[in-house]
């Protein structure tokens, strides 16, 4: 295993975990996200838009945002804003050696942040969707992201906003879940109400899934690719079944334990 070695890689399993500096702060703005029309496409245009400026403007002055994604509520801060990525760790209680995963808008993206060893092919079978792929980062990340291990979990959820406010933002969101490090996921605003003086925007677009599913709050898959031609599975999440199948029986990836 590459970078800090399984301790460090453990720390995945929880980086769907996902701020404000501290100090008191106001309440932050509560934006609805319209819902999808039967074709799939925001029922309130002009809403969608408002909450995506309004996001992507919070983004850039520093500020965390709380959004909805293709699996549980998450955390999202600029990547390449190290004051900000201090921030999730003080939302969150966190424990400075688990790593925080990078959100971008599409697998174009991950060549720019990560050195891949796979086919783009096998990238674009799994994502986007509720998978994080483990891969080593490059000089492009920001050095006080994870600075103690070498590699980076990426996600692409199948989540149209999230995408769109991650190509609306210069460079990688850095993505964790809307909780106290340790408590369960979240799937609605209301869950994680204690955060919201530390945040600066929650984009509330609803429920996700079956609020009283204990399986609707696993989580992301997150596999580790840092090894040619072998995967481990860091956190089994919400996807293991349909994620194996694609690594062994498509590519032929040998399993690693973890």
């Amino acid at each position: 295993m590459l970078g800090a070695g399984r301790a460090v890689l453990a720390g995945w399993a929880r980086a769907g975990e996902g701020g404000a500096g501290p100090g008191p702060r106001p309440p932050p703005r509560v934006l609805p996200l319209p819902l999808p029309d039967g074709r799939g496409a925001p029922g309130d245009a002009q809403g969608w838009r408002r909450a995506l400026e309004a996001a992507a403007r919070a983004l850039q002055a520093g500020g965390l945002v709380a959004l909805p994604t293709d699996t549980i509520y998450g955390v999202a801060c600029l990547a390449q804003d190290s004051r900000a990525v201090r921030a999730v760790y003080s939302l969150k209680g966190r424990d400075g050696t688990k790593p925080l995963a990078i959100c971008l808008a599409g697998v174009e993206h991950v060549y720019r942040y990560c050195h891949v060893n796979v086919p783009e092919q096998l990238l674009r079978d799994l994502l986007p969707g509720p998978v994080t792929l483990v891969l080593q980062r490059s000089d492009g990340l920001n050095k006080d992201l994870n600075p103690f291990t070498s590699l980076v979990g990426v996600r692409i959820p199948n989540h149209a906003f999230i995408r769109e406010l991650a190509q609306a933002c210069p460079g990688p969101l850095a993505l964790t879940s809307a909780n106290v490090s340790s408590q369960a996921s979240t799937l609605t605003v209301s869950e994680f109400q204690d955060l919201w003086p530390q945040l600066s925007l929650v984009v509330d677009g609803g429920p996700i899934g079956d609020t009283q599913s204990p399986e609707c709050r696993l989580g992301s898959t997150v596999v580790d690719l840092s090894v040619s031609g072998k995967y481990t599975i860091i956190r089994p999440g919400c996807a293991l079944g349909p994620t194996v199948e694609i690594l062994k029986q498509k590519y032929g990836l040998t399993l690693e334990p973890s």
